[in-house]
């Protein structure tokens, strides 16, 4: 075992796990580490695994595809809510926005919780799992449904103005690292209204690529050109370098305040940060005591103190919770600008990116569809077993 990569361990952690049909199956976090192809064939295993399975997972893709209740801990309690990940989150959200509002009426909002329910539960999977859930939903009542309590960040990108008709020119780009061709002939144009998902088998080239776009790192050979109306923010996957000094949060924000920002005063800093979730002495941590999660938010603070037009990002949801990632996702998909991006969460690449681009050894797979429809799709995956041989 100490012999082989990280994600080979999960898969025979996994193999071991679920070898012998156990009564109960534990699962911490299964999906790190794993490839989309590794994720897709997990969740039909467990659709149709006749046991129990108790998860715990940050991937909402996952959860919804194998989960029939969700157990909310919250407030030292725990309480079972039937239904998907989705379906507990929208749900307390209607609850939540019902409670506050006091002009519907009572009947209103009860037909409007019993057609949120009927939608639900109308799902066409024959697995097991949905089955199940199907079952479960129609038996539940609107009693049942409680608003959530919980914390959501307000990630919010401003851009200061729209981007020009130029945006991002990549012409013929290539990088090797250490003999290993990354990708070669990388060739394409960002356009107006463009949320582009960046794929690669090799982990490394689209992080290279973000670096090299972002001036951290040169290429082998190719240009690429910026426009001029562009203001981007990169969220790169690795932030240790901008958390090594003892700062304060408020001193380390007020760093990044951009040149036309003025009177920039304690109010205004403690705005951006309480976004974020930290309120009252909170902002007097220093850098070098936060979690991953901390410095993840941090970095959102930053780049919406940019006001950018274009966002660059690297794996965003790592090490950040499930409130945090749901905030980012809603964010992003409603956000009026430019967004290049590449992630694991597969409700993250679904829900945001319009645009698909697969950095290959052999050039690039650039296509105007949905991230699932690309991965089903019969022809591009004839192309992706050609450029990679």
């Amino acid at each position: 075992m100490k012999d082989i990569p990280s994600n080979l361990k999960v898969r025979v952690l996994l193999a071991q796990a679920i070898f012998g049909n156990p009564d109960i199956l534990l699962l911490d976090e299964p999906t790190n580490g794993l490839d989309i192809e590794t994720i897709s064939w997990l969740e039909n295993f467990l659709a149709d695994y006749e046991n129990i399975v108790l998860v715990v997972s940050h991937d909402r893709h996952f959860l919804d595809a194998v989960c029939t209740h969700v157990a909310d801990v919250d407030r030292q309690k725990v309480k079972i809510f039937t239904g998907n990940y989705t379906f507990w989150y929208e749900s307390s959200q209607l609850m939540a926005r019902q409670v506050n509002d006091k002009n519907k009426k009572v009947e209103e909002k009860r037909q409007a919780l019993i057609d949120f329910i009927a939608r639900f539960s109308a799902n066409a999977s024959k697995s097991k799992q949905a089955t199940s859930r199907k079952k479960a939903l129609e038996k539940l009542t609107i009693e049942e449904i409680e608003p959530s309590y919980r914390k959501y960040p307000g990630i919010i990108f401003q851009p200061l103005r729209e981007v020009g008709n130029q945006i991002l020119n990549i012409d013929k780009l290539k990088k090797s690292v250490d003999g290993r061709v990354l990708f070669s002939d990388v060739t394409f144009t960002v356009n107006k209204g463009d949320k582009i998902a960046l794929l690669s088998r090799d982990p490394l080239a689209v992080t290279t690529f973000f670096n090299i776009i972002t001036a951290e790192t040169i290429a082998d050979s190719g240009s690429y050109e910026w426009g001029t109306t562009v203001t981007h923010a990169y969220l790169p996957q690795e932030n240790n370098q901008f958390f090594n000094g003892k700062d304060n949060l408020m001193d380390w924000l007020r760093q990044y305040v951009p040149d036309h920002v003025k009177d920039v005063d304690e109010p205004f800093l403690r705005g951006f940060l309480g976004k974020m979730l930290f309120s009252g002495d909170d902002v007097l941590k220093t850098t070098n005591v936060l979690s991953g999660g901390e410095k993840v938010r941090c970095m959102l603070s930053k780049m919406m103190l940019q006001s950018p037009n274009v966002i660059l990002l690297d794996q965003p949801t790592n090490h950040l919770d499930l409130e945090s990632i749901q905030s980012f996702n809603e964010q992003c998909t409603d956000y009026k600008g430019i967004v290049l991006l590449t992630s694991h969460d597969h409700t993250f690449m679904q829900t945001v990116a319009n645009r698909i681009i697969e950095l290959t050894p052999k050039g690039i797979i650039d296509r105007l569809m949905t991230f699932d429809e690309y991965l089903e799709d019969d022809r591009v995956k004839a192309l992706k077993e050609e450029m990679y041989k």
